[in-house]
Protein backbone atom coordinates (compact mmCIF):
# COMPACT_ATOMS: atom_id res chain seq x y z
CA UNK A 1 0.00 0.00 0.00
CA UNK A 2 1.15 3.52 -0.80
CA UNK A 3 0.93 5.39 2.53
CA UNK A 4 0.07 8.67 0.80
CA UNK A 5 -2.74 7.20 -1.31
CA UNK A 6 -6.27 8.12 -0.21
CA UNK A 7 -7.73 5.32 -2.36
CA UNK A 8 -5.57 2.76 -0.55
CA UNK A 9 -6.77 4.26 2.74
CA UNK A 10 -10.38 3.83 1.57
CA UNK A 11 -9.65 0.24 0.51
CA UNK A 12 -8.25 -0.49 3.97
CA UNK A 13 -11.25 1.11 5.71
CA UNK A 14 -9.15 3.90 7.22
CA UNK A 15 -10.81 6.66 5.18
CA UNK A 16 -14.49 7.31 4.71
CA UNK A 17 -16.22 6.48 1.42
CA UNK A 18 -19.73 5.82 0.18
CA UNK A 19 -19.33 2.41 -1.40
CA UNK A 20 -21.35 1.55 -4.50
CA UNK A 21 -19.74 -1.83 -5.29
CA UNK A 22 -16.93 -4.02 -4.01
CA UNK A 23 -15.48 -7.42 -4.78
CA UNK A 24 -12.07 -9.07 -4.31
CA UNK A 25 -10.39 -7.02 -7.06
CA UNK A 26 -12.14 -3.66 -7.34
CA UNK A 27 -14.16 -1.03 -5.52
CA UNK A 28 -16.60 1.63 -6.68
CA UNK A 29 -17.43 4.63 -4.50
CA UNK A 30 -19.04 8.03 -4.81
CA UNK A 31 -16.91 10.97 -5.94
CA UNK A 32 -16.40 13.46 -3.12
CA UNK A 33 -16.70 16.48 -5.43
CA UNK A 34 -19.05 15.31 -8.19
CA UNK A 35 -19.72 17.22 -11.39
CA UNK A 36 -23.33 16.00 -11.00
CA UNK A 37 -25.05 13.90 -8.31
CA UNK A 38 -24.42 10.20 -8.88
CA UNK A 39 -20.81 10.50 -10.10
CA UNK A 40 -18.66 7.64 -8.83
CA UNK A 41 -15.35 6.01 -9.58
CA UNK A 42 -13.99 2.50 -9.85
CA UNK A 43 -10.50 1.52 -8.71
CA UNK A 44 -8.44 -1.64 -8.67
CA UNK A 45 -7.79 -2.62 -5.07
CA UNK A 46 -4.12 -3.12 -5.91
CA UNK A 47 -2.23 0.16 -5.92
CA UNK A 48 -1.55 0.81 -9.60
CA UNK A 49 -0.65 4.36 -10.55
CA UNK A 50 -1.53 4.46 -14.26
CA UNK A 51 -4.74 3.04 -15.68
CA UNK A 52 -2.85 1.71 -18.69
CA UNK A 53 -0.72 -0.42 -16.33
CA UNK A 54 -3.69 -2.40 -15.05
CA UNK A 55 -3.56 -6.02 -16.30
CA UNK A 56 -5.95 -6.54 -19.20
CA UNK A 57 -8.21 -9.01 -17.40
CA UNK A 58 -8.63 -6.60 -14.49
CA UNK A 59 -9.28 -3.72 -16.89
CA UNK A 60 -12.05 -5.76 -18.50
CA UNK A 61 -13.54 -6.44 -15.07
CA UNK A 62 -13.49 -2.72 -14.21
CA UNK A 63 -15.11 -1.76 -17.52
CA UNK A 64 -17.80 -4.45 -17.24
CA UNK A 65 -18.71 -3.32 -13.73
CA UNK A 66 -18.71 0.31 -14.89
CA UNK A 67 -21.12 -0.69 -17.66
CA UNK A 68 -23.45 -2.47 -15.21
CA UNK A 69 -23.36 0.35 -12.68
CA UNK A 70 -23.83 2.95 -15.46
CA UNK A 71 -27.06 1.23 -16.45
CA UNK A 72 -28.23 1.54 -12.83
CA UNK A 73 -27.25 5.19 -12.80
CA UNK A 74 -29.09 5.90 -16.07
CA UNK A 75 -32.21 4.05 -14.92
CA UNK A 76 -32.36 5.61 -11.46
CA UNK A 77 -31.08 9.17 -12.00
CA UNK A 78 -32.07 9.73 -15.65
CA UNK A 79 -29.11 11.75 -16.95
CA UNK A 80 -29.03 12.59 -20.66
CA UNK A 81 -25.82 10.56 -21.01
CA UNK A 82 -23.29 8.67 -18.90
CA UNK A 83 -19.62 9.41 -19.49
CA UNK A 84 -16.60 7.30 -18.59
CA UNK A 85 -13.39 9.23 -17.96
CA UNK A 86 -9.83 8.13 -17.31
CA UNK A 87 -7.76 11.27 -16.94
CA UNK A 88 -5.08 10.11 -14.52
CA UNK A 89 -4.98 13.25 -12.40
CA UNK A 90 -6.06 13.95 -8.85
CA UNK A 91 -5.00 10.74 -7.09
CA UNK A 92 -2.02 8.67 -8.24
CA UNK A 93 -4.04 5.44 -8.15
CA UNK A 94 -5.70 4.24 -11.35
CA UNK A 95 -9.38 5.09 -11.49
CA UNK A 96 -12.26 5.22 -13.93
CA UNK A 97 -14.75 8.03 -13.31
CA UNK A 98 -18.42 7.49 -14.22
CA UNK A 99 -20.11 10.85 -14.81
CA UNK A 100 -23.85 11.45 -15.22
CA UNK A 101 -24.09 14.04 -17.99
CA UNK A 102 -26.81 16.68 -18.23
CA UNK A 103 -25.03 18.99 -20.68
CA UNK A 104 -22.07 18.67 -23.00
CA UNK A 105 -19.74 20.70 -20.76
CA UNK A 106 -20.11 18.19 -17.90
CA UNK A 107 -17.63 15.76 -19.42
CA UNK A 108 -14.93 18.41 -19.77
CA UNK A 109 -15.39 19.68 -16.22
CA UNK A 110 -16.40 23.16 -17.31
CA UNK A 111 -17.77 23.63 -13.80
CA UNK A 112 -14.14 23.69 -12.62
CA UNK A 113 -13.04 26.57 -14.84
CA UNK A 114 -11.97 29.99 -13.61
CA UNK A 115 -9.96 32.82 -15.13
CA UNK A 116 -6.67 33.96 -13.64
CA UNK A 117 -4.51 36.60 -15.31
CA UNK A 118 -6.57 36.25 -18.47
CA UNK A 119 -6.07 32.47 -18.69
CA UNK A 120 -8.66 29.76 -18.12
CA UNK A 121 -7.64 27.42 -15.31
CA UNK A 122 -9.38 24.49 -13.64
CA UNK A 123 -9.85 23.46 -10.02
CA UNK A 124 -12.17 20.87 -8.49
CA UNK A 125 -12.32 23.12 -5.45
CA UNK A 126 -14.91 25.24 -7.32
CA UNK A 127 -17.36 22.31 -7.16
CA UNK A 128 -18.90 22.18 -3.69
CA UNK A 129 -18.26 19.09 -1.62
CA UNK A 130 -21.39 16.95 -1.42
CA UNK A 131 -22.74 16.18 2.06
CA UNK A 132 -21.87 12.65 3.25
CA UNK A 133 -25.55 11.82 3.81
CA UNK A 134 -26.28 12.59 0.14
CA UNK A 135 -23.27 10.54 -0.99
CA UNK A 136 -24.42 7.64 1.18
CA UNK A 137 -27.98 7.91 -0.20
CA UNK A 138 -26.72 7.84 -3.79
CA UNK A 139 -24.32 4.95 -3.08
CA UNK A 140 -27.22 2.91 -1.73
CA UNK A 141 -29.43 3.90 -4.66
CA UNK A 142 -26.81 2.91 -7.24
CA UNK A 143 -25.58 -0.29 -5.61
Amino acid sequence: MDQACIFCEIREGRAEASIVYEDEQIMAFMTLRPINPGEFLLIPKAHIDHFCDIPDDLTCHIILQAQRLSRNLRERLNPQRVGLVVHGYGVAHAHLVVVPLHESSDIVSAKHVYVENGQAKYSEKLTPEAPRAELDRLALLLS
